[in-house]
């Protein structure tokens, strides 16, 4: 292995401590806690080493955002294919989009912590995209499946991401009536959602 290498080699070595103590800091901490100077102790760098890999905490929290958005388009792939019908792939799409945002929390903040991604988000960062591509053809498809065509999909794909949201965001925030009542709320507004959306 030549010097070039092994140079390489180390950086991605440093960068992936970075980011392993940086998980470690929110996991028994928060989000609120995570700071440069921190993970600089952390690894026992100066915090010259972190701000080389990464120019700041945003920089960090994206990459945790890309990370959380990469696996959820996953199971959200794995969700739709598991199924054949539009309105039993929103289904599955739901139910997987549900145990993510209960499964990782963590991620689930940091990717949502300022709400529904913006347009330019979506067409900014692709790990986005994807989730959103996904849930844009699923709607496309059940509209194109059911009775009334001339339905607005953008629209749709819009609703159904914020009761998916909406509803999980309740749950972190300890829903009235707890996490039982709002995964019932969900599956009620889901099963609406396609019934109108076929009909």
């Amino acid at each position: 292995m030549g010097i070039s290498e092994r140079k390489q080699r180390q950086l991605e070595e440093v960068r992936t401590t970075i980011l392993e103590q940086s998980w470690q800091i929110v996991e028994e901490e928060g989000w609120e806690a995570l700071s440069i100077r921190k993970i600089a102790d952390a690894i026992e760098y100066s915090t010259p080493v972190v701000y080389k890999h990464f120019e700041s905490k945003d920089a960090i929290l994206e990459a945790f955002s890309r990370e959380g958005y990469a696996r959820l388009a996953g199971d959200l792939a794995t969700a739709k294919a598991s199924r054949t019908s539009p309105a039993e792939q929103l289904a599955a799409i739901s139910e997987a989009y549900w145990q993510f945002a209960q499964t990782h929390p963590k991620y689930y903040q940091i990717m949502y912590g300022l709400g529904i991604p913006t347009c330019q988000m979506v067409r900014d960062i692709p790990e986005i995209r994807q989730v959103s591509e996904l849930l844009h053809t699923t709607i496309d498809a059940a509209i194109k499946s059911g009775k009334n065509t001339a339905v607005d999909g953008h629209l749709k794909a819009t609703t159904f991401w914020s009761i998916l949201h909406g509803l999980v965001a309740m749950t972190m925030i300890a829903a009235p009536g707890g996490p039982d009542m709002a995964r019932r709320t969900l599956d009620d507004a889901v099963q609406g959602f396609i019934k109108a959306l076929l009909n």
